[in-house]
């Protein structure tokens, strides 16, 4: 069924995920009794929307019914990722300026975390400000996981 090939899936998602205004994060199977293939979606500088998701899960179903590769029965779900999940992209981090995090990176082959607020985004940085003013430099290269913390108020 659909798991022959998340490549294959990604291939036909992208453009379409892409002519919406948004890009394609991931896509992932989740094998139930009728198997759901969940298409991960973000926008650089806002919300993902219902409206959005609703229209690029119409054309994506449609264009999976006419491939024959991906024949079965199985559930299409698009959506944004959620704040339960890491950002995975670089390009998720400039619309997170200003948010708390948590941020795990390599530095010289050591494993480090720290929270703080994204303070800045370059096109090859992120800068983390810690509680006591400390601004941590961290190369996209060396991310291994950023969770957003919700502020609650």
């Amino acid at each position: 069924m659909i798991n022959k090939d998340l490549d294959a899936i990604k291939q036909i998602a992208g453009p379409i995920v892409e002519a919406a205004g948004l890009f394609l994060v991931d896509v992932e199977i989740k094998h139930q009794k009728i198997p759901e293939l969940w298409i991960l979606v973000d926008s650089e500088h806002e919300g993902v929307n219902l409206d959005s998701c609703s229209k690029i899960s119409n054309e994506l179903g449609n264009e999976l019914d006419e491939n024959s590769s991906f024949q079965g029965r199985f559930r299409l779900n698009v959506s944004s990722p959620g704040l339960s999940r890491p950002l995975s992209d670089n390009r998720q981090y400039p619309k997170n300026k200003g948010r708390q995090a948590k941020v795990k990176f390599t530095k010289e082959d050591n494993y480090h975390s720290i929270e703080g607020v994204i303070s800045d985004v370059t096109n090859t940085h992120i800068f983390v400000q810690t509680p006591d003013g400390n601004i941590t430099e961290i190369p996209f290269g060396s991310l291994v996981e950023t969770k957003i913390i919700p502020k609650i108020s």
